[in-house]
C-alpha cells in the first residue's frame, strides 16, 4: 500500500479557504494510517543531504568522543544517547506484548533481545519558555567540538521541518473541524527535538537486526527526512504492517501519543520499528561500492506540545465516549512518565 503524498505548496500559497479538500486528505490519512508523506518546497533534498553528511561523520566518530556529549542527568533529552540505552516499549509493556501475540504472524514485529542498537542525538529546536515546571525537558543544547557547521546545520534543517509540521498541524485541525490553530497554539515554545539516529551497518548490517524495536512516539507529530538506507516498518490503524518507501524530496510524518490524547483516540499513535531488511542489504552493497560511510541516519524531528500546556481532548473530541482514557495532564508530566518506562528518566549511567 502506498501512503498519501500531499504537496503543501497549495496550502502554503493559498489565501484563506479553497483547501478544505486537501486538509480533509491530511486528517483522513493521519486518522486511518497514522502516517503521511508530504512535499514542502521549503525542505529540499539538498537540505536533507547536507544534514545526513554531517551526521554520518559525527556518528562515525569514536565512541569515547561521542560520549563527551552524553547528558544522562537530563534524561538524555539533549546531547547523545549511546546505543544500548533506549529500551523499546515492546520489551517492557506487558499489555503491548499480549497484543503482539494476537497479531497475524505476517504482521508481527521483530522482537529485539535488549535495548536498541542505535545512537541518537537530541538537539533542541526553537525558543524555550523562560519559566517552566519542567526545566530538564527544556535544557540548553550540546555542541560537539570539531563541527563548526553544527549549530547552523541543525537549526536550519530543524526549523524547516518544524515549519512543515506546523503546516500539517493546521491542515489536520481544519480537516478535523477544529480551529486552524487548535494544535499549533499548544506547540508554541514546545520542547521540539531534532533527534537523528545513527545505526552502524558495518557492525550490525545482518538481515533481521533490530535498530529500533516496535514502539510509538510519545510526542505530538514526528517528521523524518529520507534516509539513505531503508528499514522502517509502520503499522496502519487496521494492524497491517507496511515497509515505508519515502520518495526523494518527500518527508514522512507519523502520529505520536500527544495527538492521540488531543483527539481522544480518533488518531492513534503510530507503531513502527527500524530493522535491517533485504532492501537495506542492497543499499549497503551499493554504499560500499561507492565508498560511502555505512551509518544509517534518520533525520527525525519530534514536535511536542509545550511542557506547561495541558493535554486533553479538544473541541468536539471532548464529547467522545473514550475521553475517560485521556484525562487532563500537563504535557511535561506526560513526557516524564513515558520516559520513565523506556529507561531514559533518572538513568544516571
Amino acid at each position: 500500500m502506498d501512503l498519501t503524498v500531499v504537496d503543501l505548496s497549495a496550502y502554503l500559497e493559498s489565501e484563506e479557504g479553497g483547501v478544505e479538500e486537501l486538509c480533509g486528505e491530511v486528517s483522513r490519512s493521519l486518522r486511518e494510517t497514522g502516517a503521511l508523506l508530504v512535499k514542502d518546497p521549503r525542505c529540499t533534498a539538498e537540505d536533507n543531504d547536507r544534514f545526513l553528511d554531517m551526521m554520518e561523520r559525527y556518528f562515525d566518530s569514536p565512541p569515547e568522543f561521542k560520549r563527551l556529549q552524553e547528558r544522562p542527568q537530563l534524561h538524555y533529552q539533549v546531547g547523545v544517547t549511546p546505543e544500548g540505552v533506549e529500551v523499546p516499549r515492546s520489551l517492557v509493556d506487558e499489555e503491548m506484548q499480549e497484543k503482539l501475540k494476537e497479531m497475524p504472524k505476517e504482521f508481527q514485529p521483530s522482537i529485539p533481545k535488549g535495548a536498541d542498537r542505535k545512537w541518537r542525538y537530541m538537539w533542541r529546536v526553537g525558543p524555550r519558555p523562560s519559566k517552566t515546571r519542567f526545566q530538564e525537558l527544556n535544557a540548553e543544547p550540546v555542541v560537539p567540538e570539531g563541527f563548526p557547521e553544527w549549530k547552523d546545520t541543525m537549526d536550519s534543517w530543524g526549523y524547516k521541518m518544524i515549519s512543515a509540521i506546523e503546516a500539517v498541524a493546521e491542515m489536520a485541525a481544519i480537516g478535523f473541524g477544529l480551529p486552524k490553530d487548535a494544535f499549533t497554539s499548544l506547540m508554541k515554545q514546545g520542547p521540539h527535538l531534532l533527534a537523528p539516529t545513527g545505526s552502524d551497518l558495518r557492525r550490525y548490517g545482518q538481515e533481521g537486526t533490530v535498530f529500533a524495536g516496535y514502539h510509538y512516539d510519545l510526542n505530538f507529530l514526528t517528521i523524518h527526512g529520507r534516509s539513505r538506507f531503508p528499514g522502517l516498518n509502520i503499522w496502519l490503524k487496521n494492524g497491517q504492517k507496511v515497509e515505508v518507501k519515502v520518495p526523494v524530496g518527500c518527508l514522512l510524518i507519523q502520529t505520536g501519543k500527544q495527538i492521540e490524547w488531543l483527539t481522544a483516540g480518533d488518531c492513534i499513535a503510530g507503531m513502527h520499528e527500524v530493522i535491517v531488511t533485504n532492501r537495506t542489504i542492497d543499499a549497503i552493497k551499493l554504499a560500499t561500492e561507492q565508498s560511502r560511510l555505512l551509518w544509517r541516519v534518520s533525520s527525525t524531528l519530534f514536535a511536542h506540545v509545550a511542557s506547561d500546556a495541558v493535554l486533553k481532548p479538544l473541541g468536539h473530541f471532548a464529547e467522545s465516549p473514550l475521553t475517560s482514557k485521556y484525562p487532563p495532564i500537563y504535557a511535561g508530566e506526560f513526557v516524564e512518565q513515558e520516559l520513565a518506562v523506556i529507561n531514559l528518566k533518572g538513568n544516571k549511567e
